[in-house]
């Protein structure tokens, strides 16, 4: 007992570490940010966009998307819609078309988002007027000023910007009111916080602007299924700063079915272990030469699967070497259990006051938020695991305009 009481106690106490990193650096970064927020220079310059989609059996949602993008407070001469169709068998194509955008068959071999936007990249390369790239999902509308607020961010200096993530179906389940909650902590915490000490924003999957330059000097070239958060990890690697562009605001439709998500997790799951395992190292090696704080943000970003399961496994195991010696569920235990279920329930509940969102809408995903969060450690154990997941269609088809959006 007294070695697995010491195992237990070690291991504590670099999970405590681990956890008072992430309390610590959102709380202080929120403080800080608000003590020292600078605001962009509003410089009379229009930059060029192409906006790219990548699509695959979108034909009830393209449209929705196009729509907004086309009614953008934006000069139309100074951005391109471009839809690129991969692996299609129903109309999407002829939606994005008969919409306004420019339709692109992707002929190159797909199995992850990634190698759509890499054949879209290739095929934009030669278009001098681009200044910068922006990804949207074809199941996303967008916010009518969006392009201001990015096109502010390019215009002082910054290279790569991530947007506001919102929801357009929050109310529909608890699952999708859990989402909703998940990137509204997203948000505040790991993207608005890490701007008050100078760090980076997350590239949370869609909304987000890449500078021409930089595809045209380094390529695309994210290998796991999350390209999104590896993209990330390497501009922390490379020093890019990302800039959070808060009102740059794009609603993304989430799951509704428990299954659904589950499949969608378990892809990212997977994403996330394929950069722990090809970033991690570097990521530290760097922070101890250079001391950049986004690096270090990454690399525990990238083990927070591994954290989670070491976490439970570690009380588990714990509990078992209880009930062996006697000792069965205590006070302490349901102290413990109730305290972190509250806080779970608690910090959502401050994340959307803080953002200034309604609470109605999202009372089923606050109430469950706890086990949307929890049901994420049966996926993170199959995924240690099971290496081959592959990316798997995830179906949209709530046809929700920007204006049904409260």
């Amino acid at each position: 007992m007294n070695v697995v009481l010491t195992i237990y106690r070690i291991i504590s106490g670099i999970t405590l570490i681990y956890g008072a990193y992430y309390v610590i650096m959102g709380v202080l970064g929120l403080i800080l940010e608000k003590k020292n927020k600078k605001k962009l220079k509003k410089i009379d310059k229009n930059n060029h966009f192409a906006i790219i989609v990548p699509a695959r059996n979108e034909e009830a949602v393209v449209g929705n998307l196009v729509d907004s993008l086309n009614n953008l407070n934006y000069n139309k001469k100074d951005y391109d819609v471009y839809v690129v169709v991969n692996n299609t068998t129903d109309n999407t194509k002829n939606v994005a078309e008969a919409h306004g955008a420019f339709a692109i068959d992707c002929t190159n071999p797909v199995k992850t988002k990634a190698d759509v936007l890499c054949f879209a990249f290739d095929y934009l390369k030669n278009k001098k007027k681009i200044d910068a790239y922006i990804i949207f999902d074809a199941d996303n509308v967008v916010h009518p000023d969006y392009l201001i607020h990015m096109n502010d961010a390019l215009n002082n200096g910054y290279r790569v910007a991530s947007g506001f993530r919102d929801a357009k179906n929050p109310s529909d389940s608890w699952i999708s009111a859990s989402y909703t909650i998940f990137y509204y902590i997203q948000n505040l915490f790991f993207c608005r916080s890490r701007m008050g000490f100078g760090g980076n924003a997350t590239i949370t999957g869609t909304g987000f602007m890449i500078k021409k330059d930089i595809i045209d000097d380094d390529g695309f070239n994210t290998y796991t299924l999350t390209e999104d958060m590896e993209f990330t990890g390497q501009c922390a690697l490379k020093g890019e700063k990302i800039y959070y562009a808060e009102k740059a605001i794009t609603y993304d439709e989430y799951p509704v079915k428990f299954g659904t998500s589950w499949k969608q997790r378990k892809r990212w799951s997977v994403g996330n272990l394929q950069c722990m395992r090809i970033y991690v190292i570097d990521l530290v090696k760097n922070f101890m030469k250079k001391g950049n704080i986004p690096m270090l943000d990454m690399a525990f970003n990238f083990c927070g699967i591994m954290a989670q399961v070491v976490i439970y496994l570690n009380l588990g195991m714990f509990r078992i070497a209880n009930f062996i010696e006697g000792n069965h569920f205590i006070e302490q235990d349901y102290f413990s259990w109730i305290f972190g279920i509250l806080i779970q329930i608690i910090l959502p509940v401050i994340t959307i006051i803080w953002l200034k969102k309604d609470l109605k809408p999202l009372w089923k995903g606050i109430l469950l938020f706890p086990l949307f969060i929890f049901s994420w450690l049966p996926i993170n154990i199959i995924c240690l695991f099971k290496k081959d997941i592959k990316w798997e269609e995830i179906k949209h088809d709530r046809s929700i305009k920007l204006e049904d959006i409260n």
